[in-house]
């Protein structure tokens, strides 16, 4: 009985080792195969498209570069022309409105201002808050001198609501900004 357990054993130890040899050979045999695949030419070829793309990427760049003193010419260009003084702003901001609500035939009821300093930016914001009232080509022609003022206004908010005697009160949020 000594002697077939001894034999069983020997038979599961050769077995053993015949596996680690394969697994070994196998190992080696999926090694070089990678490594074959690895060649110079296979990496430039994979590389290629990425280098594609970052070059553009690059050329991009340097046209922005090449580009930026222009554009840093016209913001400040635009900073000179349009943006009013704060000294001078608010009066013509009102005047300005006033005379956009007259040519259209409407009336102003009010119109607010509230200030915020842009820090590190040279730049006061203004908010403008203001109720007009009249018919409604009045309306939109009011709406078409707004866009075509010499002043810069953004339109945040317009809401319309009916008002006495079949007339349409507009109330409109601007924002402007002024050098400070």
């Amino acid at each position: 009985m000594d002697r077939s357990l001894e034999l069983g054993k020997s038979w599961i130890r050769w077995a053993l080792a015949i596996v680690l040899v394969l697994d070994a050979a196998l190992a080696v045999v999926n090694w070089r195969t990678a490594g074959a695949s690895r060649t110079p030419q296979s990496e430039l070829t994979r590389l290629q498209p990425q280098h594609k793309l970052l070059d553009a990427d690059v050329r991009r760049a340097q046209k922005i570069r090449e580009l930026l003193p222009e554009v840093q010419k016209q913001g400040d260009q635009f900073f000179r022309q349009e943006l009013r003084e704060v000294s001078s702003g608010y009066s013509s901001i009102a005047s300005d409105l006033g005379a956009i609500a007259k040519d259209a035939g409407l009336r102003t009821n009010s119109i607010t201002f509230r200030q915020r300093e842009l820090a590190n930016r040279g730049v006061v914001e203004v908010e403008v808050v203001g109720t007009v009232e009249g018919d409604y080509p009045s309306l939109v022609k009011f709406i078409n001198g707004l866009e075509r003022s010499q002043n810069f206004y953004v339109l945040e908010s317009l809401s319309l609501a009916s008002s006495t005697g079949g007339s349409l009160k507009l109330n409109l949020q601007l924002r402007t900004y002024f050098r400070s």
